[in-house]
């Protein structure tokens, strides 16, 4: 069994960390092992470092991460490849347009697979995250989605109160932006 991990590049979840885990141990419990995955996003990210974690109390697990380039390698530096202790995949890709290889990658990985945790706004506009789900879907693949409409930042608030929360960001942001400083004596 191999699981895979699909995303949104941004998370404003405080409790994901802590969801992820748990669902990539009952995956673990149900007897997968491997585990694969991009590194594009924040969730790619919080998924590495939980499989990174539960692999000192499960050290069979099987981590693969998933480069859609070689940028990760040209800008690693020698002795500084932050892949080292995964396993790392290149899909043979590079002949796809730059914007095109996530997409690919991610249908590679869920053709691999045969479950996906993800952290997917099914209401979302557009989302590459939202089509790889859907191609999970349609391929057969168990879906274990950990999004939850309370992670949003302004959940439960009024339309006023998101307008006055806004206003109160923007003005410190402005303060801290034009912030005289003093001369020196």
């Amino acid at each position: 069994m191999k699981t895979a991990f699909i995303g949104h590049r941004r998370i404003f979840a405080k409790t994901l960390p802590q969801r992820l885990i748990k669902a990539i141990e009952a995956e673990i419990k149900s007897g997968c092992l491997s585990f694969t995955m991009g590194v594009h996003g924040e969730f790619d990210s919080l998924a590495l470092r939980a499989c990174r974690k539960l692999r000192k109390d499960y050290p069979q697990l099987q981590i693969e991460v998933v480069l859609t380039d070689m940028r990760a390698v040209n800008n690693s530096g020698e002795g500084n490849f932050p892949y080292s202790d995964v396993n790392t995949v290149m899909y043979y890709i590079e002949e796809a347009h730059y914007k095109r290889r996530i997409t690919y990658s991610n249908r590679m990985m869920i053709d691999a697979c045969d479950a996906l945790i993800c952290y997917v706004d099914e209401k979302a506009f557009r989302s590459g995250a939202k089509t790889a789900m859907r191609y999970a879907v349609r391929k057969g693949l168990r879906i274990i989605n950990l999004y939850d409409e309370k992670d949003k930042p302004f959940y439960g608030m009024t339309d006023e109160e998101i307008c006055a929360k806004w206003k109160e960001v923007c003005r410190r942001a402005s303060e801290s932006r034009y912030k005289l400083k003093k001369p020196k004596d």
